[in-house]
């Protein structure tokens, strides 16, 4: 099996973005493409890391992300 992480260039790092789902306003730190499977057959998918001021970070689809 591949490694499980591998990192995704994105414009908006380091950048204030907001991801859709939640409505959480924060700063991207990472996009990274992911192997989320647990059956041995591997699924990718590409998850949007956001740093909210509190210092928590959230993880969502890359596909949730807007700048702010």
């Amino acid at each position: 099996m591949a490694d499980r992480y591998e990192g995704v260039p994105h414009r908006l790092l380091r950048t204030p973005v907001r991801d859709i789902a939640s409505g959480s306003v924060g700063v991207l730190m990472a996009v990274l493409r992911q192997n989320v499977s647990d059956t041995g057959i591997e699924h990718w998918a590409e998850l949007a890391y956001i740093r909210l001021p509190s210092g928590l970070e959230i993880s969502t689809s890359v596909d949730n992300v807007e700048a702010v």
